[in-house]
């Protein structure tokens, strides 16, 4: 037992294109601690986004091992792989995927009411995420009338608010100025330490990749 919350063990992935096929994977080995913020960078096509979908349980490798923990992923069917991605991880994107009808508090709140969890519990937690974040006076607010930082804050408030062992990041920061990407980073390493989260972030912003705990390099689908 390595004590990784993700661990990825001489994982191989290829993809077919009509008849040509591409090694998005090449033999990568990979663990991620409690707690730790690690930043995928490479040029596109290096395979950043294939380890994106096999730590989020969202892709398979072709062969290898992924573990979530101590729990080969590869022995479980689609159904329990899908309830182990509701209940454990948790997901950031670029381009924020908040649901626009929804206010903030429903964002946020949407995960639990999707895992059954009781209203009033639900209640209270999403008004403890949102305090935590900055963002309790902006509750009943839409996105739209949200600024892009406010927007990203939503949605690791979302991504959080299930307590996930991991959060999956997509170039988070890349649609921010500088000053709101530093106020989502330090958010990220702050909730990062209070609640034992792993990070794992593709990212070709070099203002992220300082603040990271490690940085993994991609080329050609192989660690460098």
């Amino acid at each position: 037992m390595s004590g990784a919350v993700i661990e990825l063990r001489n994982v191989r992935k290829t993809y077919r294109l009509g008849e040509h096929v591409i090694p998005a994977l090449q033999g990568v080995d990979l663990a991620v601690q409690p707690g730790e913020l690690v930043a995928l960078t490479g040029p596109s096509g290096s395979g950043k986004s294939t380890i994106l979908n096999l730590c989020g349980l969202i892709d398979m490798p072709d062969s290898g091992e992924v573990l979530l923990g101590d729990q080969a992923v590869g022995a479980l069917d689609e159904t329990a792989r899908t309830l182990l991605r509701r209940d454990a991880l948790g997901f950031v994107f670029q381009g924020f995927n908040l649901v626009p009808v929804m206010t903030v508090e429903e964002n946020v709140d949407y995960p639990l009411f999707i895992a059954g969890v009781p209203a009033a519990e639900r209640r209270e937690r999403v008004a403890a995420q949102l305090e935590s974040v900055g963002l309790g006076a902006h509750a009943r607010h839409r996105p739209d009338a949200l600024s892009g930082g406010q927007r990203q804050r939503v949605a690791i408030a979302r991504a959080l608010i299930k307590r996930p062992r991991l959060v999956i990041a997509d170039e988070p920061t890349a649609s921010l100025d500088s000053r709101t990407a530093d106020q989502v980073l330090d958010l990220m390493r702050e909730r990062c330490q209070a609640e034992g989260a792993a990070f794992v972030i593709a990212t070709h912003d070099a203002r992220l990749t300082r603040r990271c705990d490690r940085v993994v390099a991609l080329l050609d689908g192989s660690l460098q």
